[in-house]
């Protein structure tokens, strides 16, 4: 028997700009929920991260949350998971969030989102996991990423097959739809 997947969310501690951005990440939520897939987070109950976590558990969905300890006030940790980790690093915490995930999600996000994002993305690229990286392009946000990887191809750092690595989503529907082949 397989094991129920995990979907590794990465998303924004802050709401952003645009409402659309709240709408995709409950949408996310929604969605893993209703395919029995758990949503592993950094278990804050703020911005995009609250939303996605909230929406998964109002979907009966299983949630696994990791947050260390200095992050714990800002971000709110969201006790009420079916999992919840506290860890003492910002390392333990992307590691636990990782290695309990088959999938990586990326929503909108700043500094925080990326650096988990380049992380992932770099332990692919040298050949540590094969997981699908996808990222949510919610209303064009990753399109500037989008550019600077190819960028960063086109100018000889990285070899082409750097872009199949991330795999570029408009909407919900469609992360659905690739992570069901993912899943295949």
């Amino acid at each position: 028997m397989t094991h129920p997947r995990s979907v590794c969310v990465y998303c924004g501690s802050r709401a952003g700009a645009k409402p659309s951005y709240a709408t995709a990440a409950k949408a996310t939520g929604a969605m893993l929920a209703a395919r029995g897939w758990q949503l592993v987070y950094g278990a804050g109950d703020v911005g995009l991260m609250g939303e996605v976590a909230r929406a998964a558990q109002d979907a009966g969905g299983r949630t696994f949350g990791v947050i260390p300890e200095h992050l714990f006030p800002r971000e709110v940790g969201k006790r009420d998971l079916t999992t919840f980790v506290v860890t003492e690093t910002m390392h333990e915490r992307k590691k636990v969030m990782f290695m309990n995930a088959d999938a990586v999600v990326v929503l909108p996000g700043g500094a925080g989102s990326l650096d988990e994002l380049f992380e992932v993305l770099t332990w692919r690229q040298i050949g540590l996991h094969e997981k699908p990286i996808f990222l949510l392009n919610t209303d064009g946000y990753w399109n500037p990423l989008a550019a600077l990887i190819d960028q960063i191809v086109g100018e000889g750092f990285a070899d082409a097959s750097l872009r199949d690595m991330l795999v570029m989503l408009d909407d919900v529907d469609a992360l659905e739809t690739a992570l069901v082949s993912a899943f295949a």
